[in-house]
């Protein structure tokens, strides 16, 4: 069942259809104007006292010629250990690739999820990196952690508040 979300694009204009009839019109689009694509989904999260706003993006790449991007934002009124909420950012582009797998498939769209954890072990995010990867892979889906992860450490990281 598609999750009710409310998503917008990089310059504020909301989506006001599901999200999958979003992306499978702008799929249709690229795909007609010869546009060669990646999908990358990436999620980061900022902590504000005892608030926790996540950042979801959904990352179009036209290779050699841009791209552009979907973005979803909700809170969470509670105070996370640093891997829960690594994990939790996982979970949330998980659930979004897994809901637009389909979509992707069929306009054969290679997909990557980008995870804003840190490769180094002497980062508090590393605690996450083995079961974030093995989660997204067990699910069939390409991994990239930072330094790689841009979808995640740079553009869900712009638009999270």
């Amino acid at each position: 069942m598609e999750q009710q979300q409310q998503w917008r694009k990089l310059n504020g204009q909301r989506i006001r259809i599901p999200i999958t009839a979003e992306i499978t019109n702008a799929l249709q689009r690229e795909h007609e104007a010869g546009h060669a694509l990646k999908v990358c989904i990436g999620t980061d999260s900022q902590v504000k006292g005892r608030l926790v706003e996540f950042a979801t993006v959904i990352v179009f790449v036209r290779k050699g010629k841009g791209g552009f991007m979907y973005i979803h934002n909700e809170y969470e009124h509670r105070h996370m250990p640093v891997k829960e909420r690594m994990l939790m950012e996982v979970n949330k582009s998980v659930a979004v690739a897994y809901e637009l797998s389909g979509v992707f498939s069929r306009f054969n769209v290679d997909l990557e999820l980008h995870v804003d954890i840190n490769t180094n072990p002497n980062f508090k995010s590393n605690d996450a990196l083995k079961e974030a990867m093995g989660y997204i892979m067990g699910m069939g889906f390409a991994f990239k952690a930072k330094p790689d992860a841009f979808a995640s450490s740079s553009c869900a990281n712009k638009v999270v508040q």
